[in-house]
Formats: structure tokens, sequence, C-alpha cells
């Protein structure tokens, strides 16, 4: 549904309606427009305004970081969204697929974390009674760095790239 110029401003928010109806303050606002998530424009007395869509995709950016996905991950899948208008259910559906399997990889890793909190984590220190059987001699330092039994994909961030053209390809799918 196409709305005229003057219905836009009409139904156009300002700042603090935005922030107080989407639950983020301005500043939250302002920072997500400065990182490309939302747009806004300029009224005749260059005031921001944004338009009521602007709420469903904030809606979408929250619940997407509340996950513990990154902004560049949000943005690049918000880009792959028609511009200028809220989120469909099927766009939610997609970029939930497409969020998926890093959200059961992260699931992976805090369990492991959460069952291994006490114990040697392969970090090469070999400090703990425990170190000489989990990692006897820091064999562990072939995989790569970091705590290896804790976080085995503590690489340095080198495949980080990979995983977002992965990433870009199941939600193109």
């Amino acid at each position: 549904m196409k709305h005229s110029t003057a219905e836009k401003s009409a139904r156009a928010l300002a700042v603090g309606q935005g922030a107080e109806r989407a639950g983020v303050s301005i500043a939250t606002l302002h920072f997500y427009e400065s990182k490309g998530l939302i747009d806004s424009w300029r009224n005749s007395g260059n005031q921001r305004r944004y338009s009521r869509e602007v709420l469903r995709r904030i809606a979408v950016i929250r619940v997407a970081q509340r996950t513990g996905l990154s902004l560049k991950v949000i943005k690049e899948a918000l880009s792959l969204l028609p511009a200028g208008r809220a989120p469909s259910a099927e766009d939610w559906k997609q970029l939930s697929k497409s969020w998926r399997g890093e959200l059961e990889d992260r699931i992976q890793r805090l369990t492991g974390l959460r069952d291994q909190l006490d114990g040697c984590i392969g970090c090469g220190c070999l400090s703990l009674e425990v170190c000489p059987l989990r990692n006897p001699r820091d064999v562990l330092a072939k995989q790569g760095p970091g705590p290896r039994l804790l976080d085995p994909d503590c690489s340095g961030g080198s495949d980080t790239k990979s995983r977002t053209k992965k990433k870009k390809a199941r939600f193109a799918s």
C-alpha cells in the first residue's frame, strides 16, 4: 500500500515517539541509524522522522541481538530485505532460518563452556592438576591458539568471512 507524502508525514514518528514505542532510547535509534540498520528523513523543520515500518525492523534487531548475533550479521541479513517496508512474516521466517545454524553452534559452545568451566580448558598453561591428563605437554597447541578444549573455534577470527558467506548463501536459498 503506497502512501502519499502527506500521509507518510502524518503517520511518521518523531524520534522520541519512535524510541518510546520501540522500547529503546533515543541514542539507540541514532546508533542503529548510524550503523545503517534503520533509516529516517528530515521534515521541513529539519526534525528527524521515522516511518512506522521502522518499529518492526527495530524489533527484529533487538530479538537478534538478544540471541547474541552481532550488529554486523544483523545488518547483512537486513540488507537483503526490500527497503521501505516492514519485514513480513516470510522475511522473519527467512531471517530466523538463516540464523538457526549460528545459534545452534552458540548453544553447543555455551553448553561446553558451562560443563568445562572448572577444568582444563586447553590454553597451554599446564598449571592445573588435570592439564597433564587433558592436554599433555600442550599437544593442543598444534590445533591453534587459545583455549582449545573450551572454545575449539577460537582461531583468531580468520574464518569469520567464510562463515558470513555461508550465512548469506543460506539466506538467499
